[in-house]
Parts: C-alpha cells; sequence; structure tokens
C-alpha cells in the first residue's frame, strides 16, 4: 500500500522522503518492525517512541511518524503530525480498509455499569438475529469465541484490528466500552459510533497516570458525543449537562425518576428457583412490561440505557423484551444454578460503595440470611478493607472471610484489616481463608431462603499471590461440589 492511501484523512508535513514510498506493515512497538514498515513514534508515560528510531531503521522501517524533528538516513520517509497517538488511530482505520464504517458501532462510556450494559445491548441485538462483536472490560467478543485485549478501550491498532476481524467474521453490529483513557489517549480517534451512550459518572481513574483532577476525567468522557450521529444520556447522573455541553448530535434520554425519552418506573423485584431479576413498566418511546434477568434497580437502569440504544438503531421491542429476559453478565450479579432453597451469585464489586449498591439491594429481596464471602486485595490501601468490613458488617447476616487476591501480603494480615470494619457493626464472621473451601461450606451450611453473594473476584479466573497468577473459577468450584467432586 502506498503511504499516501494511508494519510489521506490526516494532516501532516512531509519532512523527508515521498508519500510514494510502498508501506507492507503498521507498527508502534519497534520490535515489531520488518522490511517496508510504517513506525509510528508513540511518546509514553515512562518510554519515548522517538528513541526507538535507530532500531526501526535498521529492522527496515520504509517511514516514521513523528511529533518533532529527527535525523534519519536517506530514504527513510518522515510524517511529522502534531500528535502520534492521534495520527496511529487515522492510520489504523485506514491500514484496515475502514471496519468500523462497516458494522453499526454503539459506544458507552460511564465510570459504572458500562461492561453490564453492553451485554445487554449484546444480548438484545442477538435476539433481533443480528451477529454482534464486543470490545471492554472482559476482552473482545466475536460470536462465542473470547479474545484478551490489555485494556477496556484497546490501542487503536488493536482496536481496528478487531473490528476488521468482527466485519470479516459477519458482525453486522459492535458494542464496545469507550473509557476515559480510550479518549484521552485517542485510542478511539477517527471512529463516528452510530450510538453514543452516557451512563454516569462519579470521581475516578484519577491520579498518576490517568486523569489529572475530576474535571479532565469530565472532559474526556465528554469527547464521545462529539464523535457519533446520535447520543443517548441518563438524565439522573447530576453530570449530564456537563458532558454533553459540547455535544455534535442530536440527544435522547432515559430516566428513573422523570420524564424522558425513556424511562423505567414500578419496579418489582421477582424471585424464584433458580432466579433473581426485576420487572418494570417502561414508558415515553416504547411502552410495555419487560422482565429483567439481573436483580436490582441499577440493573434496571442499565438495561434502560441498553433498551434506548438498541431502539435508536431500529430493535423493535419483542426483540428487547427476549433480550433483557436472557441476559447474563459474568461476574456482575451473575446468579448461579444451585439447589431451589437457596440462591447464590458473584458480584464483582470490589469496594465499599459497590459492595453497600450490591448488599442494600439483595435484602429487598428478603433473604432468610444474606451471607457475604470475600476477602480483601493485597497491595491496596488498608482503609477499603475496614469501608469494605463495615459495609459487610452493616448488612450481611454473615460474613465468611477468605482469599481475594493477595498479592505481596498475608491473608490473615489481610483479614484482621477486615475485621475492624465488621466490628463497627458487630457483625458475625467466621473464617475459611481458602476461598474454594468458604465457598464449600456456604453451600452446605445454606439454609432455606438464604442468599449468599461471593464477592470481588467477578469475572475473574485467578488469584494472584505473590506475583503469580493461579487459575481459580468461583463457578467450577460451584459446578463441580454440586456434582460431589472436589
Amino acid at each position: 500500500m502506498k503511504l499516501e492511501a494511508l494519510l489521506k484523512e490526516l494532516e501532516y508535513s512531509l519532512d523527508a522522503g515521498s508519500v510514494q514510498t510502498e508501506i507492507t506493515g503498521l507498527v508502534y512497538d519497534s520490535r515489531k518492525v520488518e522490511p517496508g514498515s510504517l513506525f509510528v513514534c508513540l511518546t509514553g508515560f515512562q518510554t519515548d517512541g522517538h528513541d526507538y528510531i535507530p532500531a526501526a531503521v535498521t529492522a527496515g522501517a520504509a517511514a516514521v511518524v513523528v511529533e518533532r524533528e529527527v535525523a534519519v538516513p536517506n530514504g527513510v520517509t518522515v510524517i511529522r503530525v502534531e500528535n502520534s497517538r492521534y495520527a496511529l488511530a487515522l492510520l489504523a482505520a485506514a491500514w484496515f480498509d475502514h471496519p468500523a464504517r462497516k458494522m453499526c458501532v454503539i459506544g458507552l462510556t460511564g465510570t459504572k455499569g458500562k461492561t453490564t450494559t453492553a451485554h445487554m445491548i449484546k444480548a438484545i441485538l442477538e435476539a433481533a438475529g443480528h451477529t454482534v462483536g464486543m470490545i471492554g472490560t472482559v476482552g473482545a467478543v466475536i460470536g462465542d469465541k473470547l479474545l484478551k485485549t490489555r485494556n477496556t478501550t484497546p490501542e487503536s491498532y488493536e482496536l481496528h484490528a478487531l473490528f476488521d476481524k468482527m466485519a470479516k467474521e459477519g458482525c453486522t453490529h459492535v458494542v464496545m466500552e469507550a473509557s476515559s483513557q480510550g479518549f484521552k489517549l485517542h485510542r478511539t480517534a477517527g471512529i463516528l459510533f452510530d450510538v453514543g451512550v452516557f451512563l454516569n459518572l462519579s470521581p475516578d481513574h484519577i491520579g498518576a497516570g490517568e486523569h489529572a483532577d475530576f474535571d479532565e476525567y469530565l472532559q474526556c468522557k465528554s469527547m464521545l458525543f462529539a464523535q457519533c450521529r446520535q447520543g443517548l444520556v441518563n438524565t439522573d447522573d447530576q453530570h449530564w449537562q456537563a458532558v454533553t455541553s459540547g455535544a455534535h448530535c442530536p440527544l435522547s434520554s432515559v430516566s428513573m425518576t422523570h420524564r424522558a425519552d425513556y424511562t423505567a418506573t414500578d419496579i418489582v423485584e421477582e424471585r424464584r428457583a433458580g432466579f433473581l431479576g426485576s420487572r418494570f413498566t417502561l414508558k415515553g418511546r416504547l411502552t410495555g412490561q419487560l422482565l429483567l434477568n439481573m436483580p436490582g434497580r441499577f440493573n434496571v437502569e442499565n438495561a434502560l440505557a441498553a433498551l434506548a440504544a438498541a431502539d435508536m438503531v431500529g430493535v423493535e421491542l419483542p426483540a428487547i423484551a427476549e433480550g433483557l429476559k436472557q441476559v447474563r453478565v459474568k461476574g456482575r450479579t451473575q446468579v448461579l444454578d444451585t439447589p431451589d432453597h437457596y440462591t447464590m451469585l458473584i458480584d464483582y464489586a470490589h469496594n465499599a460503595v459497590s459492595m453497600e449498591n450490591l448488599l442494600h439491594m439483595l435484602r429487598s429481596y428478603k433473604p432468610g440470611r444474606l451471607i457475604c464471602v470475600f476477602g480483601g486485595g493485597g497491595n491496596r490501601a488498608r482503609a477499603r478493607r475496614w469501608d469494605m468490613g463495615e459495609i459487610s458488617g452493616k448488612y450481611a447476616d454473615l460474613t465468611v472471610l477468605t482469599m481475594d487476591n493477595p498479592r505481596d501480603e498475608e491473608v490473615d494480615a489481610i483479614n484482621e484489616d477486615i475485621k475492624i470494619g465488621l466490628a463497627k457493626h458487630s457483625g458475625k464472621y467466621v473464617t475459611i481463608t481458602d476461598r474454594g473451601d468458604a465457598i464449600r461450606w456456604v453451600m452446605d451450611t445454606a439454609m432455606p431462603g438464604d442468599i449468599i453473594a461471593l464477592i470481588g473476584k467477578g469475572h475473574e479466573e485467578y488469584q494472584e499471590i505473590r506475583g503469580v497468577k493461579h487459575f481459580f473459577s468461583e463457578e467450577q468450584v460451584v459446578q463441580k461440589h454440586l456434582l460431589g467432586k472436589k
């Protein structure tokens, strides 16, 4: 491919060489350079790609993309741009022949709920007969295949490579989590989302290597509405107007509390054998009674955003209803198949706020006992453990202290910190250090009506101990114990 073809949508200056240079590959890691490659110099938090130009040239790079003047041997083309990360995104889109333009792409941003809402949209679209790709926290999903990714929103080259793979495998729609870091680092630059969805905003990801302050965090979230055809906003969030102030697209709204384009009312918790969910009334552009296969008001809020986004891309109500009835999200209020006399679920809650939201919600289902199984993460602030212990002591009838990811700390020391929080509400607890043993114990001692929450691991299938990740699946522990295997 001629370099000129890759540069069509990019503003640049030609410092050396020719745009007629033949390009055989696009890379931003000098170790992957092969003869004929275009090497893009990215400036990172710890390294500067410009320092690796000599290595790239030695390996055969035909051209380099830079942000400043550099010296290169004759014959090497130099393209100078204002921001090489932004350039990489546009170059990657061109390299893969703009695959995102061949599919309907829905982007989700927000502090909480992105993963759950993405799964809900995927379930709805599949119920409508579409082939759907999904990119987010759990990785990239194409059909029933899961591909691991390094970030919630992958680097732009990997992102467009995934789009290309999805398009070639017949995907008509893509649902992706668009993180604030993804916007800040221009990973999504050049993508025109068919629908951009804003869920909520609260202080998070602020600090070294992330966002300087809350204003920057908000600003990065708002970038979604400068690159979508239609916007969807949760007007119950206090920041929605600030996030959408620079929107370049028409906006639709969802709300659980006031008049909007899509509203949910009359929420009723529904519990039966193997099912913990919610029934609600939908009003606005769509009307009807819907059943959600996930518990809690916050999941109804996620479902409202999901169904609205689906409606905005042409999905009809019967498919929306079927998708919400069937959806299951691994590690997010995931109800497991267990004996009828008790209910067990897995949830990723790993801080006091998310834990309180979960346990407060589970209380509304009037359990015989609410049992909370969790541990604390090692190499993390001790205050987080105290706070989580306090929340469990406040809401749970019994806490089972166990192992999470102890990393470089001792599990017993972590659990002693949790006990400090438990003591504030005189919370009843037992300690079973091995997480598998803890799960088997609560299953064996469960009483009629109990709800058991396995908290903290969620979709993770490992335990990190002294720098080593050991395979561990809560779901497998439960399944094997029910089959009588240990």
